[in-house]
């Protein structure tokens, strides 16, 4: 876990530059009505809060037209709490995300999502849209600046990417999550000396059943391992799995698993490299990770 917060956190850390806070008050109907860009106005070309004088000298005309409305303390206070948990869900969430597609890999999910991350997942959810919505009512003043204003443009957007990554997500929970978690409660031959990747998702150390993995066409017996307790090895690897490629990235070479009793080998069904559900829940998976790069393009666009 330690080593998980320490990974996560480092992520946290680099999307930070990406995620920054824009703290402006402006617009761009303010540019639109000075005909010059946001630099003239602002000390940071992509907006924020310290103004040129030029900047300031503008605002001062604005306010006394009501155009320009100063946020009360309390206010400005509140928005930027949201702010910040906003970006600190969305922060962990996508780091989560990208922390399982290429450390973990997502086929230590493929025979059924942990409660406990769907939980957390579930929660980000929740936390994302309601402070989503909460800061979009804070900076959206009307549909016409939504749908006409660059910005309001590419807020349309990101919610509609997120949107999609919550219908995603809820496949995968909610549909796909079950007949994994189905297809690995069904009782499995130990007798045979032959395996599909359906059949050996079964040998999963949970419950009780055997802890088995495949490596290069051979299935290995882990169950006595202490180093696999529960069918888990160092919260990274999974038995019930076919860890060819995953033990390129371990810090030891193959002679760890070839040194477990070699109980069968593993046959491909043909034409058909994973089971249905599990095919599922990669396509599902990969499409997220494209919706989280998606997402980062769009809020970098905010800044340029």
């Amino acid at each position: 876990m330690t080593r998980r917060f320490a990974r996560l956190s480092s992520l946290y850390l680099l999307a930070v530059l990406v995620f920054s806070p824009i703290c402006t008050l402006a617009t761009e109907e303010y540019a639109e009505q000075t005909g010059q860009s946001c630099e003239i106005c602002h000390i940071d070309p992509a907006g924020g809060p310290e103004l040129t004088p030029e900047g300031e000298a503008f605002r001062k005309r604005l306010e006394p037209t009501g155009v320009f409305e100063p946020f009360a303390r309390v206010r400005r206070v509140v928005r930027g709490l949201v702010h910040y948990l906003h970006l600190l869900t969305a922060v962990f969430w996508f780091g989560t995300i990208m922390y399982v597609h290429f450390v973990l890999r997502p086929a230590y999910a493929a025979r059924g999502l942990p409660k406990a991350e769907v939980r957390i997942g579930l929660s980000g959810i929740v936390v994302i849209a309601v402070t989503g919505t909460v800061l979009t009512l804070f900076r959206v003043s009307s549909w016409d600046m939504l749908l006409h204003s660059r910005f309001g443009v590419l807020l349309v957007i990101k919610i509609c990417l997120f949107a999609l990554m919550v219908i995603l997500a809820m496949i995968a929970v909610f549909v796909v999550g079950p007949k994994l978690a189905r297809k690995t409660d069904t009782p499995g031959d130990t007798d045979k000396d032959t395996l599909t990747l359906d059949e050996l998702a079964r040998f999963d150390g949970k419950d009780g059943r055997p802890a088995c993995a495949a490596y290069q066409g051979r299935i290995y017996d882990m169950s006595d391992s202490k180093f696999w307790k529960d069918g888990v090895h160092f919260a990274r690897h999974q038995a019930g799995l076919d860890l060819s490629e995953s033990l390129e990235q371990a810090p030891h070479g193959k002679e760890k698993i070839i040194a477990m009793p070699c109980v069968g080998e593993l046959v491909e069904v043909q034409g058909q490299q994973h089971p249905s559900p599990q095919k599922a829940f990669y396509v599902l998976a990969y499409l997220n990770l494209a919706l989280v790069f998606l997402i980062l393009f769009v809020v970098s666009l905010w800044r340029w």
